[in-house]
């Protein structure tokens, strides 16, 4: 190894252990579900995103095996050559129905959908209003994109109109686009869409949501843009198909036009490989499933409503969440980093989240009650989180 790779490697590894920002990955001995085990442990899931269960769903699991007979493990090219199968299309023609678009594009993961979309439309003589908690992959789409990028104060709509109005009254951007989150995914909180609609038709502002933590959860499923009625609004709905979903991938809706464009102008769709035909048919699968009934849906919001009652009842900060996600905010990284050992130890499993996940002096523990938790092991955890919290003096 280089010797200058070597000195760097080291010190910045121990920079992060130093300051309580180093993440230990643990591995999970079988599937992902309310239960899991590490190293032959049994332990209380609430780190993941598998909102509703479907991961491990026996339909899901039938779909993708049926797909893998027929269609085989991979897709073989990337999809403009001749990598696009009929499931593909199926695929799209489903999102669009579950969005309520006239069209969807689907890419190997929500961070592609970012990386691809924004660049394939905006460039360096646009501007983009990027709400300041926007998920990383926005930043990293709005960076590549060579667009003006304007951070717009967290879900303030008083401080968007006034960027919107000095950039459009500027003159220098052909193009102006607003991106927020549909539901912020480290604090819970909903984006302000209709203010935010109205603010874009009047400065004429291309509207972008992406509602990964929102897709199967806002909206009895259909997600933030349809909770508030703007799919007509709203110019790009993004999503995700690994987290409620279950499966992975990501898909763009919109407009015919839109997609169209897409499909010839977003790199990681022209340049990657496309979803293997099995996740394809297990996300079709699950979107049928959320679109036959609201049970799961209605199950992971009173789960967690009951989640944050408890916590909240103890003295737990819970912040402002308005969505099932359940932050427990500590502040101090390092703190936060033993608070969740310390729940993993008595078999609670949930993360610490830290800088740069969150702004430094948030340190949190994430916790994801989802439609698979029983009311059992959401008191088993509340009691575990009691025991804790006074033992380390936290409540």
């Amino acid at each position: 190894m280089s010797q200058a790779l070597d000195q760097f490697l080291q010190a910045s590894l121990q920079d992060k252990k130093d300051r309580g920002l180093y993440n230990e990955i643990q591995i999970l001995d079988g599937a992902n579900g309310p239960i899991i085990e590490i190293e032959g442990k049994s332990l209380i899931n609430l780190s993941s995103n598998n909102y509703l269960g479907l991961a491990t769903h026996p339909r899901l699991k039938a779909a993708n095996h049926v797909a893998v007979e027929e269609f085989g493990v991979g897709a073989g090219a990337v999809r403009t050559i001749n990598g696009t199968l009929d499931i593909h299309r199926q695929l799209e023609a489903k999102i669009a129905q579950l969005k309520g678009t006239e069209a969807a594009i689907a890419f190997q993961s929500g961070f592609n959908c970012n990386m691809g979309a924004i660049s394939a439309v905006m460039n360096k003589k646009d501007a983009i209003l990027s709400d300041e908690l926007n998920h990383a992959s926005i930043i990293d789409g709005c960076r590549l994109s060579g667009a003006k990028i304007i951070r717009v104060k967290h879900s303030d709509m008083d401080d968007l109109r006034a960027k919107a109005k000095e950039a459009r009254e500027s003159g220098l951007y052909e193009k102006i686009m607003y991106i927020t989150d549909g539901v912020f995914s480290m604090d819970g909180d909903i984006a302000l869409l209709p203010q935010a609609v109205e603010i874009a038709k009047e400065f004429d502002l291309i509207t972008y949501v992406d509602d990964a933590h929102g897709s199967g959860v806002m909206g009895k499923g259909a997600g933030t843009v349809h909770h508030f009625g703007l799919e007509k609004d709203i110019d790009f709905q993004i999503g995700t198909l690994s987290k409620a979903i279950g499966v992975v991938g990501g898909y763009v809706a919109g407009s015919k036009d839109l997609i169209d464009w897409l499909k010839v102008a977003a790199r990681p769709f022209l340049f990657s490989t496309s979803l293997t035909p099995g996740d394809a048919a297990a996300a079709m699968e699950a979107i049928d499933i959320m679109m036959e009934s609201t049970e799961l849906n209605e199950k992971l919001w009173q789960n967690g409503d009951y989640l944050k009652e408890k916590l909240q009842a103890l003295g737990f900060n819970i912040g402002h969440s308005e969505a099932p996600i359940t932050p427990v905010i500590i502040g101090d990284e390092k703190m936060a980093q033993e608070f969740s050992k310390r729940l993993y130890q008595e078999g609670v499993y949930a993360k610490a989240i830290v800088f740069p996940t969150v702004p430094l002096g948030t340190g949190r523990v994430r916790n994801m009650p989802t439609a698979a938790h029983t009311k059992e092991m959401l008191d088993q955890a509340v009691a575990i989180y009691e025991r804790v919290g006074k033992e380390m003096g936290i409540i």
